[in-house]
């Protein structure tokens, strides 16, 4: 599961104060969200006496006290004697732990409030979502998922908030089918229309069901629409890199490449690395050849757009990626680029290797290993024995005899240093 990628929801769920406009015309309106409700609406039981306690903690809610909220609330649950007015403390209250992220507080006050059954049903279905809103924060999501179903039988009501407020359920509860089908219905009743948070839900669903068709058919679409709005691209290229699927995020950075999606330097490396990926794990050299290009050229492309900045990391990549496709002498090149920015000497390290064993370039591979041991290397063993190689080739014997005796102080070159300072008649 991906939950921790995406968003809760929870946002769009957590529904305002539904007596914002006072209670004067809470109790005028004849307009209702839950025409169709199965439910009766109770006798509004207010007294005159209780209006301006319930008005105060109202507006003391609205405006963000919640500490005077949480005051008036509560003597209105202590001394009223109207279940409407202690409906609506319940709803402060409730409010007030939800937004406090005591979801636990919040839920038992919420079903104490659905329990006196005293609200108009906009606030009593109001408060219901709260409920599930409140049970998925708290990561009780059987019992939000049930909650909802009563809301809907019971309000006769479909929006799409809820049916995507469902998929965020199905999905949390892995049942991704389920949750594809509330998410799609959720667009429709939203005329086509989509939101960023359902996208990425769908998005990760399509995933979860292994639908790697459609999740490019989102993307693709959502490129299309917006270039420059890359969430679901980004989103749909961490799912295929946390599952391997290296080959479907080549061809999908291709795509977005083309509309120009990438905008950022890590866009243009990330391209470059997946496609290194894709050639070091090719079936052919041809195969790998033709990958290796590809990452080349992303970052290549970087560089001379001026978004990718010259040094160690952009280089140090094309150099690798020449490697895996079999090109030494262009690795090369590249690594030279990349070693003077080079956090340590290892890469001085790999080039000395190259230049010495490979190359026969002992000179350069000398400068470079001096480089590698002035900077710092893990393998200092090595470096020591590659210089006395590099020294005895230009004929430096005394250099060569210093080099050995330095690596014959690492347990893992000491045997091969000491044979070399054998055959030069300087062992001890």
């Amino acid at each position: 599961m991906m939950l921790g990628r995406f968003a809760r929801l929870l946002a769009a769920t957590m529904l305002a104060l539904l007596l914002t406009g006072g209670i004067a015309a809470a109790k005028e309106s004849k307009q209702t969200d839950y025409p169709n409700a199965t439910r009766s609406e109770p006798k509004n039981d207010l007294r005159e006496r209780d209006q301006k306690a319930l008005q105060a903690a109202i507006d003391a809610s609205n405006a963000g006290d919640d500490a005077k909220a949480q005051e008036a609330a509560q003597k209105i649950l202590d001394t009223s004697s109207s279940k409407y007015a202690k409906g609506v403390a319940l709803q402060v209250l409730a409010n007030i732990k939800y937004n406090a992220g005591d979801y636990k507080g919040a839920i038992a006050l919420y079903k104490q409030l659905l329990d006196l059954n005293s609200l108009p049903n906009d606030s009593y279905f109001g408060s219901m979502l709260n409920l599930v809103a409140a049970y998925m924060a708290d990561e009780q999501y059987q019992q939000a998922g049930e909650q909802l179903k009563v809301w809907r039988e019971q309000g006769k009501r479909e929006t799409a908030d809820s049916y995507a407020i469902e998929g965020n359920i199905d999905y949390r509860l892995e049942k991704y089918p389920e949750a594809i089908a509330a998410l799609n219905k959720a667009i429709a009743l939203n005329n086509g229309e989509s939101k960023d948070s359902w996208d990425q839900l769908l998005l990760a669903s399509y995933g979860e069901t292994k639908q790697y068709d459609q999740m490019d058919k989102m993307v693709d679409a959502a490129l299309s629409k917006d270039p420059t709005k890359t969430t679901q691209l980004n989103n749909a290229l961490v799912y295929y890199q946390n599952n391997g699927e290296y080959a479907r995020m080549g061809a999908l950075m291709e795509k977005a490449a083309a509309k120009g999606a990438l905008t950022t330097e890590d866009d243009y490396m990330r391209m470059g690395q997946v496609f290194a990926v894709m050639a070091q794990n090719a079936d052919n050299q041809s195969q790998a050849e033709a990958y290796a290009a590809k990452g080349i050229k992303a970052v290549e492309d970087g560089l001379a757009k001026g978004v990718v900045k010259p040094g160690y990391k952009p280089y140090k990549l094309i150099g690798d990626t020449y490697r895996i496709a079999g090109n030494t002498a262009k690795a090369m090149d590249a690594y030279a680029k990349a070693a003077p920015d080079a956090p340590d000497g290892e890469l001085d390290l790999l080039r000395a290797q190259v230049l010495i064993q490979d190359q026969q370039k002992y000179a350069e591979g000398k400068a470079a290993l001096q480089r590698a041991l002035q900077k710092g290397v893990k393998r200092q063993g090595t470096a020591y024995l590659l210089l006395g190689n590099a020294e005895l080739k230009m004929k430096n014997k005394a250099a060569a005899i210093a080099a050995y005796k330095r690596a014959a102080e690492d347990a893992e070159t000491a045997p091969m240093a000491r044979d070399m300072l054998k055959k030069l008649g300087a062992a001890k």
